[in-house]
């Protein structure tokens, strides 16, 4: 690492890097090519939104790691939506509503583009997630999602 460091360095002030020096980085930067294309090693775990342009960038994403055969088989759709009913069993904010019934088009296409992988949806919560028991409690979610069929955003801030 400190003759990476310095030869970046020593680019920076001179303009140029001498062979010796692209020499000592080649088995540096082949070590890294390996590990990152060894799944036991390195995965990557892709987090978007479900909107238009963090779809479109996802999908560019998983089509240049996969033809540089990097591992990656994990999607987290994060903010997602989920409506509370109101006691009539509509829904009880009508940009909730909108906004869900938006995130549905582009759910549909993660679900369709990504059916070979693991896709995690993460609730959209009404309260800023920080603190270290409230991030490893909303982390968990990443291992145990939520039924949000039966739970509100309402219950897992109780719960955080």
């Amino acid at each position: 690492q400190r003759r990476v460091r310095e030869a970046v360095v020593s680019t920076q002030s001179t303009g140029s890097m001498n062979m010796d020096t692209l020499d000592e980085l080649l088995p540096v930067v082949e070590r890294i090519n390996r590990e990152l294309r060894d799944p036991d090693i390195t995965t990557f775990i892709c987090v978007c939104i479900p909107e238009f342009l963090s779809l479109y960038e996802t999908e560019r994403l998983i089509q240049k790691l996969t033809a540089l055969d990097i591992d990656t088989h994990n999607v987290v759709v994060n903010q997602v939506v989920y409506p509370d009913k109101n006691s009539e069993g509509g829904h009880a904010c009508g940009l909730c509503a909108s906004r869900a019934k938006m995130q549905t088009k582009y759910l549909d296409q993660i679900a369709d583009l990504y059916e070979d992988f693991h896709v995690i949806r993460m609730p959209q919560m009404p309260i800023e997630v920080k603190g270290s028991k409230m991030l490893n409690k909303f982390g968990s979610f990443l291992v145990n999602p939520p039924d949000m069929t039966i739970k509100s955003v309402h219950d897992l801030v109780k719960d955080l």
